[in-house]
């Protein structure tokens, strides 16, 4: 029988283990964060493609107009490249990159990675016809009644672009904005490369000036209802042009800030509206570099902290009885991880130059910024009250049915018939089995308001990862790194 001593030796090692796990292993979830962008790649894959279950497609994408517009990303769980959601996507993993990619270790390269595969399809979609930005391949209307998989897809690979005569501000500035915050991703490891972006972003961002009106109103159902920029595009105009002024310290662009009038008050952050996004990149210089100038988009910038914050007077947020934001019943975690984002890159500027505001008699802090947005970062992990994780693959309980068609279908090496149309919805889409292929590091739509989550496939409204859910998520899964370890 063992001694007192010894049984108490054990039990305290095992507390020390337990107390030494106290967060989430956030290393572990940067990595699978990032390679999950492999997973939603288009074109032609590369030799150290990790994610092996999908192969090269889309490689003739562009073909009907006579251009190359292979690569870039699929947006979510279909076989669509909507230009708008991935020029955001791409905009959020390189401020992440930006902000905290001295704290990314090993993954800095891989986000990289995944950025320029962004990136050098935005180029293509920018230069490959004068006067047009392509915007968007495959036909959503036909892609989303199929289900198969972007291996063998024989829906028609549709392609849209906006023009002076059908004009696109909202697309054309999310673009400039992405390939400008790029050009600073680039600028010391590719100098040559970070010019070209920055140049093509100038360019985009006239075009948007320029010839001024939505893209949903030139391309209808091409985009509606799947991305229509229901918020108009003055934010994207906003957000451009801050982007675009960090890039280059251009005044133009800080009298373009002015002139646009941009003061809604918002409580969200999105693929859709960004001024909530923007006034944080502009508050930057308030907070740092003391610019009186930049004060009324620092003002804005609390404002927004103070409708998210759960004890603030002013709060327009929910949450769940497990303490997850919820926003928006469809895909809620695309607003939990873009919000999360803001509070933990505010709260960095903020503690550089030692501020805090006040939310009525609320004191902010940096400390309360971290703390709400390490909570949400938990519970996506697994912290919640089903204790389930809802990143892909992390943790060991996950969701196995994500609405996902090249997870839920087999991989070409298993199954190298192709299914057609409908010929997987039964055996696939319908079935409660789990996907075959592991999207590892994808985050779903999420649970409910309840923090109910039935990891139903057919339930695309929670069970759907999308490329902008996942790029928001990077920064702070880096910054927890750095501070957790």
């Amino acid at each position: 029988m063992a001694s007192f001593n010894s049984i108490f030796f054990l039990f305290f090692l095992f507390f020390l283990a337990v107390c030494g796990q106290a967060h989430p292993n956030y290393g572990d979830a940067l990595a699978k964060s990032i390679l999950f962008f492999q997973g939603q790649r288009s074109g032609r894959l590369p030799p150290n493609q990790k994610m092996t279950w999908r192969s090269s497609s889309g490689i003739s994408d562009g073909s009907t107009a006579h251009v190359d517009l292979s690569g870039g990303y699929y947006d979510a769980g279909d076989n669509v490249k909507f230009g708008f959601p991935m020029a955001f996507t791409t905009t959020m993993l390189s401020w992440s990159v930006l902000e905290y990619g001295k704290r990314m270790g090993p993954e800095l390269g891989n986000a990289r990675a995944a950025i320029r595969w962004a990136t050098d399809y935005l180029l293509k979609a920018a230069t490959a016809t004068p006067g047009k930005l392509y915007v968007g391949v495959g036909d959503p209307n036909a892609d989303h009644h199929c289900w198969e998989r972007a291996e063998d897809m024989d829906t028609p690979r549709t392609v849209y672009s906006v023009s002076p005569d059908k004009p696109g501000s909202d697309v054309a500035a999310e673009t400039a904005a992405a390939l400008a915050a790029a050009s600073m991703v680039f600028q010391k490891v590719d100098p040559t490369y970070s010019k070209v972006l920055l140049t093509t972003s100038k360019k985009v961002m006239d075009f948007a000036i320029r010839y001024r009106g939505a893209y949903s109103d030139s391309l209808g159902s091409a985009v509606c209802p799947f991305y229509c920029s229901y918020s108009g595009y003055k934010d994207e105009l906003l957000w451009g042009a801050s982007w675009l002024l960090r890039a280059t310290n251009d005044p133009y662009y800080f009298g373009l800030l002015k002139s646009l009038g941009a003061d809604d008050s918002t409580d969200i952050f999105s693929w859709d509206n960004k001024f909530a996004g923007a006034r944080v990149i502009l508050s930057r210089r308030a907070l740092l570099i003391k610019d009186p100038a930049f004060e009324p988009f620092r003002l804005q910038a609390e404002n927004f902290m103070c409708s998210i914050l759960p004890n603030s007077p002013s709060s327009t947020t929910q949450y769940t009885p497990g303490g997850l934001m919820y926003k928006m019943g469809q895909s809620n975690l695309q607003y939990v991880t873009s919000i999360t984002f803001l509070l933990s890159t505010y709260a960095k500027y903020m503690q550089s130059s030692r501020q805090t505001f006040r939310c009525g008699s609320l004191l902010v802090t940096p400390n309360v910024l971290r703390t709400l947005a390490k909570k949400q970062v938990d519970y996506i992990l697994g912290e919640n009250p089903l204790q389930m994780s809802y990143m892909v693959g992390y943790g060991p309980r996950f969701p196995t049915r994500i609405h996902h068609r090249g997870s839920s279908l087999p991989s070409m090496s298993s199954h190298p018939e192709a299914f057609g149309c409908d010929g997987a919805f039964q055996s696939f889409f319908y079935t409660s089995k789990a996907n075959p292929n592991i999207l590892t590091g994808a985050v779903v739509g999420g649970p409910d308001q309840n923090d109910k989550y039935s990891d139903d496939r057919t339930d695309y409204s929670h069970s759907e990862p999308a490329t902008y859910i996942n790029a928001a998520l990077v920064g702070p899964l880096a910054y927890l790194v750095g501070s957790y370890g």
